[in-house]
C-alpha cells in the first residue's frame, strides 16, 4: 500500500536540501576532449589559479584515450593477443636451445636412474 508519506527517503532532522546547505558551487572549467572513435566527453574543472588540464582523457564510452584536438584524437591503444609460457619461452630459445636442454635433462635423469 503507497501511503502519502512526504518525508520517504529523508531523516528526521534533515533540513531542506539545495544550493543553502551546501555552500555555493565553485566556478567550473568545461574542456572538450574527442577519441578515436568520435565520441566528445567534457569533463568540468574547478576553476582556480595554477589549473592543469590534463592533455587527455579517458573516453566513458569506449574507454579509448581523448584528447582535446578534434581533428587529431589519440591514436587507439595496440591490443596485444595473450601469450602463453610456451610463446615466451620460444621467443627466448631456439629449437636447438631446446633439444639442448632436453637432452641435458635426460641424461641428468639417466644418470640417477629415475628413467632408462
Amino acid at each position: 500500500m503507497a501511503g502519502g508519506n512526504a518525508i520517504r527517503g529523508s531523516r528526521v532532522g534533515a533540513g531542506p536540501m539545495g544550493e543553502a546547505e551546501r555552500g555555493e558551487a565553485a566556478p567550473r572549467v568545461f574542456v572538450s576532449y574527442w577519441c578515436a572513435n568520435g565520441h566528445q566527453t567534457r569533463p568540468s574543472f574547478a576553476e582556480e589559479p595554477g589549473l592543469a588540464v590534463p592533455e587527455t582523457w579517458d573516453c566513458p564510452r569506449c574507454g579509448f584515450p581523448a584528447g582535446q584536438d578534434e581533428a587529431n584524437p589519440p591514436a587507439a591503444p595496440k591490443v596485444e593477443p595473450y601469450k602463453t609460457h610456451l610463446a615466451y619461452v620460444k621467443e627466448r630459445r631456439s629449437d636447438a636451445d631446446g633439444k639442448a636442454i632436453l637432452e641435458e635433462a635426460l641424461a641428468t635423469l639417466r644418470d640417477r636412474k629415475l628413467i632408462q
